[in-house]
């Protein structure tokens, strides 16, 4: 057991060639239930993770980043005013105001245009019998789910994506110096919002996603501020691209290692819910999920100053054998939650649209891409923070 923050396992995250699924993460594991890193603790094992991930003496860790870069501008100013880094009675009036947009009854609703589309994209490459899969189907896949939610033009996919890609090196090493392309990306991101806001209020309001926000927008005292309203929007969008884009690909690529398994949701649609959770288990795209300690926190005989950054390595903390007697991919398996949308306070207000989504890629994709590999070696981003597949060049059965 370590006696002290000192004594604990270094991980360097910082190095490229880090990744959360190293034999270094699970031995690290394995000597303590957290280590150092250059950016504060990780907590690594399952149980202290599902504890202190709701604990209030943690607050979202997030918020500090443009800070940390030296950055400014109009995404830094986004990205401190939304709900995802807001706290106390703040985030759960935006929470409450937000909630009735993502509730479960839109997935039903748009299931059957989540198929459609799925089928669509699947159709131009089906007979060929090979994809790159980025680019042909999870790229458009997620952005044009986007656009449906929107309810927008089906061609703005392309330049959405785009402006989504370009927000989010924000979130990477070099947003200082690319923060005046990131800043122009947001501005325009902002502006398309406004026009679709535009768009709804002139149809009507229906029940839509937008719709709902616009009520939420003029619901009395507690209502969404016009400024609230496009950055809930502005959110949704850059979360909803990036997030599902990476782990449907994410996903594609522990099939292709797991042959057996997507053979079998091939024959079994009805596994493909179980499937997306077991995915975002083994190789989430959110690797680690980012706290900060408001206070001195006493947690099992070690104090971390308040002010540390922790983050909560979703990634070990999902493949640890205390919690997992087989830790192993199966999609037939009931497993204990998984962190990959979050758990507490800040749990993923989006999770069952991505989740539906997701879902009915997965049991058309196992449907009619039989026995997929890859045709050249597909590239990744870092395996660490937010990753997913960059390039993947994938080859199967066509169909006939």
């Amino acid at each position: 057991m370590t006696a002290s923050i000192d004594d604990a396992p270094f991980l360097d995250i910082t190095k490229p060639d880090f990744s959360m699924r190293s034999q270094e993460v699970s031995d690290a594991r394995e000597r303590s239930w957290f280590a150092r890193t250059p950016y504060g603790v990780a907590v690594l094992r399952y149980a202290e993770v599902a504890a202190l991930i709701r604990d209030p003496r943690l607050r979202q860790g997030s918020y500090a980043w443009p800070a940390h870069n030296n950055a400014s501008g109009s995404w830094a100013d986004w990205w401190l005013r939304i709900m995802l880094n807001r706290e106390g009675a703040d985030h759960i009036r935006l929470r409450k105001l937000a909630n009735p947009a993502f509730a479960p009854k839109l997935v039903k609703v748009l299931r059957p245009k989540f198929q459609e589309l799925a089928n669509e994209l699947i159709d131009k490459f089906a007979a060929k019998g090979r994809c790159e899969f980025v680019r042909e189907f999870s790229e458009p896949y997620a952005t044009r789910v986007i656009c449906l939610l929107l309810d927008a033009d089906q061609n703005d996919w392309e330049y959405l994506v785009d402006l989504a890609m370009q927000m989010g090196m924000a979130l990477g090493t070099t947003y200082e110096q690319d923060q005046d392309e990131i800043n122009e990306a947001t501005d325009k991101m902002f502006d398309y919002c406004r026009k679709v806001v535009s768009d709804v209020r002139a149809r009507g309001l229906d029940d839509g996603f937008i719709a709902s926000l616009i009520r939420a927008n003029e619901a009395g005292e507690e209502a969404l501020s016009e400024e609230e309203l496009y950055d809930m929007i502005v959110l949704a969008i850059f979360g909803g691209i990036d997030t599902t884009r990476n782990q449907i690909g994410l996903g594609m690529d522990t099939f292709i290692k797991h042959p057996d398994q997507w053979a079998l949701l091939g024959d079994r649609p009805e596994l493909a819910r179980a499937a997306v959770e077991e995915i975002m288990r083994v190789r989430p795209t959110v690797t680690w999920v980012t706290r900060e300690t408001l206070e001195d926190l006493d947690y099992q005989g070690i104090t971390i100053p308040g002010g540390t950054t922790v983050h909560m390595f979703s990634q070990a903390a999902c493949s640890d054998p205390r919690a997992f007697d087989n830790p192993g991919f199966d999609i037939t398996l009931e497993r204990k939650n998984h962190f990959g949308f979050g758990l507490g306070p800040h749990h993923c207000i989006g999770h069952f649209i991505a989740r539906g989504d997701m879902t009915e890629a997965m049991a058309l994709l196992a449907r009619r891409m039989k026995n997929p590999r890859y045709e050249n070696e597909p590239k990744f981003l870092r395996d660490s923070g937010n990753t997913g597949p960059l390039t993947m060049p994938v080859v199967f059965d066509p169909e006939a």
